[in-house]
């Protein structure tokens, strides 16, 4: 579908030099000579790299439409992390680097969306949020009461979080898997 160069917003995938780009920033720039233009700052999809770009309102760029499907996550093994399509039971083998960081995240039975590009896997997207144990936090330190004070702790999958210094060791919580960012106590 080819829109106009000034109608890109962050979240959309574009075909821009003959590969697939994620616009991450948008920024509209009216200088004082010359017309005005979109900065946008694209990632690429496959191999992350990014490019800035300026686009004109006259210029036209087609916007691409991934599919989206949900997979339930089974097993991993070595780098290799296996899916399965609930409705059709075929099964989907994608690397760690495709899943990226959030890998951590994943628990046996997870629900995930693949993005999908003409039936190329190109990402993978966790929940939200998910419920993790903590295992290990540290002492609170006397004196620091200030409201914004965190203390550091390591959750059952190795991943050091900032907690408030009320949550201790064997609490579940509530983590924010695009930055590993403590959320709230979980509910039991």
């Amino acid at each position: 579908m080819k829109i106009n160069g000034n109608a890109i917003r962050p979240g959309n995938i574009i075909e821009h030099q003959g590969r697939l780009w994620r616009a991450v920033k948008t920024q509209h720039v009216k200088p004082g000579k010359g017309g005005a233009f979109l900065q946008v700052e694209l990632k690429d999809i496959r191999d992350g790299t990014k490019l800035n770009e300026r686009f004109r309102s006259s210029d036209t760029v087609d916007r691409v439409r991934l599919d989206e499907k949900e997979y339930q996550f089974l097993f991993s093994s070595g780098e290799d992390y296996t899916f399965m399509d609930n409705n059709t039971f075929e099964q989907l083998t994608l690397n760690a680097d495709l899943i990226g960081e959030p890998v951590v995240y994943l628990t046996e039975g997870m629900v995930v969306t693949v993005e999908s590009y003409e039936d190329s896997p190109i990402s993978v997207t966790l929940p939200e949020t998910v419920v993790c144990l903590i295992t290990e936090a540290d002492a609170v330190v006397k004196g620091q009461t200030a409201s914004s004070s965190y203390k550091p702790a390591v959750l059952e999958n190795g991943v050091r979080v900032l907690v408030p210094p009320h949550v201790g060791a064997g609490t579940r919580i509530v983590v924010r898997t695009a930055d590993s960012e403590y959320m709230e106590r979980a509910k039991d």
